[in-house]
């Protein structure tokens, strides 16, 4: 028998409290860029190894980061005076026995692939420099993720999931997709910050949005831009709720001043801004200081045994399928020990608001969903499930 503890406790669900919180940094925050650079290598890697293996080996590209570069916007134009600069780091399993792998230059290609495709307005040949010091992995560690069967858990760590989002916090991720999905306003750069704020009944969403230079003739331009912008966002809010929902985009631009949050390509990286991976959004996407949190990385980490993946992503799944049920409120927590199967945690802790009926429907979930731990493997090696 698995260690399920199941409880109900007596706590108001989020929805019903005062205050709410909750944040995300969009693809194009360098912080989110070297996560979706650290998954992509990772997945790049896996690829390769099961390509030649048959299995993926030993690998964590959960170290990268970003050293922001100089540029010089301009309306109708611009140039960059520095390239952005981001290190690609970690561990990874480079030979099997005479067999060299050539992981710097599937490292390099991944990063310059996840590049080219997510930011339209980065040439990657010139406006970013790619380094790679990838290492290998400690022998120990090797041992310990080459066990046949169910995978071995890597480290003592925990992962944590919760179900269903509030509205707030549904507003903040799905406004900053629907900015960098299918908005249509080339105007838009990538890098957007959502942040939104309930104070009762009363949601404000505050967005930073950089815009790019080239496609904006002067600050009319620019301020058209914006409102535009403010007003496809407020038809995209009215999709998901009736309730009213105040919009302010770029409140540190000084038009007087002729201060803008004006960029060359899209993202702040180009004028001084640094990112790491898991400096920014948990593995559900988003930032919120009102629930239970992992400070654990998820991009990049192998998505075979280490835990401080798998679980935090096994935490939200469980968390969800649980709350679709009728459940308020559901909070999951996962705690591994290091060398134990992955399917067998110390410890899966569920926390349930809602009718006690659903007991035994939350435990069967629970386990169903640690029975096929190695599931998230296979969504996360065909990128289906996101990380950040």
């Amino acid at each position: 028998m698995r260690n399920i503890v199941l409880e109900f406790p007596k706590e108001t669900p989020l929805q019903e409290q005062s205050v709410e919180l909750v944040e995300r940094k969009g693809i194009g925050h360098p912080d989110s860029i070297c996560d979706g650079i650290a998954e992509s290598v990772s997945r790049a890697l896996s690829r390769e190894y099961v390509k030649r293996y048959g299995k993926i080996l030993h690998h964590n590209t959960d170290q990268v980061e970003l050293v922001g570069g100089s540029a010089m916007p301009a309306f109708g134009g611009g140039r960059i005076i520095r390239p952005i600069y981001i290190l690609l780091s970690g561990r990874a399993t480079t030979s099997v026995k005479d067999d060299e792998i050539p992981v710097g230059a599937i490292a390099i290609e991944a990063a310059r692939k996840y590049i080219s495709e997510n930011f339209p307005n980065i040439d990657v040949n010139s406006y970013v420099r790619i380094e790679e010091k990838m290492g290998h992995g400690s022998a120990d560690l090797r041992h310990v993720f080459e066990n046949n069967g169910i995978p071995k858990s890597n480290d003592t760590s925990f992962g944590v999931g919760f179900a269903p989002l509030s509205l707030t916090e549904k507003l903040v991720l799905e406004t900053e997709r629907y900015i960098n999905g299918s908005l249509g306003m080339k105007e838009v750069g990538q890098d957007i910050k959502v942040m939104g704020v309930r104070n009762k009944d009363k949601i404000i969403l505050t967005i930073a949005a950089a815009m790019v230079s080239k496609y904006l003739e002067d600050m009319d331009h620019y301020r058209a831009a914006i409102q535009k912008l403010n007003s496809k966002i407020n038809d995209f809010i009215v999709g998901i709720t009736n309730r009213e929902v105040e919009i302010h985009i770029n409140t540190g631009d000084d038009y007087e001043a002729g201060s803008v949050f004006l960029t060359v390509t899209g993202t702040s990286a180009e004028h001084g801004d640094d990112g790491s991976v898991g400096r920014g959004n948990r593995a559900n996407g988003l930032i919120t200081p009102y629930r239970p949190m992992s400070m654990e990385a998820t991009a990049g980490k192998n998505p075979v045994n280490h835990v401080g993946k798998i679980y935090n992503l096994l935490s939200n799944k469980i968390a969800n399928e649980i709350a679709e049920e009728g459940a308020k409120q559901v909070y999951v927590r996962i705690m591994s020990q290091i060398g134990k199967p992955i399917d067998q945690p110390l410890l899966a802790s569920v926390q349930v608001i809602g009718d006690r009926s659903m007991e035994q429907r939350a435990k069967e979930i629970t386990d169903h969903w640690l029975e096929n731990v190695t599931d998230i493997t296979q969504m996360c090696l065909n990128g289906k499930i996101p990380t950040f």
